[in-house]
C-alpha cells in the first residue's frame, strides 16, 4: 500500500505505509450541512444541528475508524461577522482548526447558489501561509435536480481560478439522504498522511459526556425560538452522575443543568406559559443524553440570566469560551 506515498505529507513517517490517520475539519456558511456531514461519517450524533445560524459554538471531534485509517473530523462554528467578544472568539477558534487540520472539506450546498459568504470564506483559506488540502462538498443534493446541481458543480470549479486556489475533488453528496457519504470519507482519507492512530478503535468523539450533554440541551432549547433568543442560549452543567444506591443492571443518570440567557424578558420565553416550554425542552434533551449515553436519565434543567454574558469575559471564560 505504499505505492502511492506523498513526500510532501510522509516524509516524516519512517513506520507503516499501510496505515492513514490525520484531522480533516468543514468549512461553510451557517447551514451549509457541516454538523449533519460530521454525524453521518462518525455514525452518531456528536454534533448538534440546527437550522439557526451560528449553532456549533465549540470545536467537536468525532472519530471515524477504519482498518487502515483513522480520520478525526472537528466540527467548528461557522465563521461570521461577529456582533460580540463571544463572535469574535468563535472565528478565532475557526481560523486556529484551519492551521492545525491535513484537510479542509468546504461545505457548498447545492440549493444554494454560491455567493459572497463562499467566496470570502474560500479566499480566506487561501491566504494560509501553509495550506491544507481542499476538498469541495457540494452538499444537500437530495433537494435538487440533476440540472441545477450539473451548474452548481461547474460553478464549483471556477472558483480555483477566482481565487488561486485547487481543489482535491469535487464530490456531490447528502448527509440527510446518506448519498455518496462513504465517499467522501474515501476522499478524504485519500489525502491523509501515513501514521499511528491518534485515539483507541471505538472510539467516537474525545469530548467528555458532560461536553456533549451540554450541547444537546442547548439543542432542544433551540428548536421552536426565533430573533435574538438563539444566540443568547448557552447551558452549564451544574452536577452530573450516576446516582448512588441503584442496581447496576438499572443505572440512573442525574444531570442538573442551567439554561443561561441575557436577559429576565429571555428567561420568560424559555419558561413559557406554566412551565410548558421548560418542560418540552427538558423532554427532548433527556430522550437525546438517554440515546447518546446509553442510559436512563433524569434531567433537572432551570434558567438563568447572566446580563449580557455574551460580550464579558469573565463570564465567557467561566462558560468555558
Amino acid at each position: 500500500m505504499g505505492d502511492d506515498f506523498d513526500p510532501e505529507t510522509d516524509i516524516d513517517w519512517t513506520g507503516d505505509k499501510s496505515f492513514r490517520s490525520g484531522f480533516a475539519c468543514f468549512v461553510g456558511r451557517p447551514n451549509a450541512g457541516k454538523s449533519t456531514l460530521t454525524n453521518a461519517l462518525v455514525g452518531a450524533k456528536i454534533a448538534i444541528t440546527s437550522s439557526k445560524p451560528q449553532t456549533t459554538r465549540h470545536s467537536i471531534r468525532g472519530i471515524v475508524n477504519r482498518e487502515d485509517s483513522q480520520l478525526v473530523l472537528i466540527d467548528t462554528p461557522g465563521l461570521h461577522k461577529p456582533r460580540t467578544l463571544l463572535g469574535q472568539r468563535l472565528n478565532d477558534l475557526v481560523r486556529e482548526t484551519w492551521t492545525e487540520v491535513d484537510v479542509i472539506g468546504v461545505c457548498l450546498p447545492s440549493n444554494q447558489p454560491i455567493g459572497p459568504g463562499d467566496t470570502f470564506l474560500v479566499g480566506e483559506i487561501a491566504k494560509l501561509p501553509k495550506k491544507p488540502k481542499l476538498v469541495a462538498l457540494a452538499t444537500k443534493t437530495d433537494l435538487v435536480s440533476g440540472d441545477t446541481l450539473r451548474k452548481h458543480l461547474v460553478e464549483i470549479q471556477q472558483l480555483e481560478e477566482k481565487l488561486g486556489i485547487s481543489w482535491e475533488t469535487i464530490i456531490p453528496c447528502s448527509a440527510v439522504a446518506g448519498e455518496q457519504v462513504d465517499v467522501v470519507a474515501d476522499e478524504l482519507v485519500k489525502l491523509l498522511p501515513y501514521g499511528p492512530a491518534f485515539y483507541p478503535d471505538g472510539e467516537l468523539t474525545d469530548e467528555p459526556d458532560e461536553t456533549l450533554v451540554k450541547e444537546l440541551i442547548r439543542e432542544a432549547a433551540l428548536e421552536g425560538v426565533r430573533d435574538e433568543l438563539p444566540h443568547s442560549i448557552t447551558v452549564e452543567i451544574d452536577e452530573m452522575g450516576l446516582r448512588e444506591g441503584r442496581p447496576e443492571d438499572k443505572p440512573l443518570l442525574d444531570v442538573f443543568a442551567s439554561m443561561i440567557v441575557e436577559r429576565d424578558s429571555q428567561k420568560g420565553i424559555m419558561i413559557g406559559h406554566k412551565g410548558e416550554h421548560l418542560r418540552e425542552v427538558g423532554t427532548r434533551a433527556r430522550h437525546q443524553i438517554s440515546a447518546l449515553l446509553g442510559t436512563p436519565v433524569h434531567l433537572d434543567l432551570k434558567v438563568k440570566v447572566l446580563k449580557d454574558w455574551q460580550r464579558d469575559p469573565k463570564y465567557l471564560n467561566r462558560l468555558g469560551f
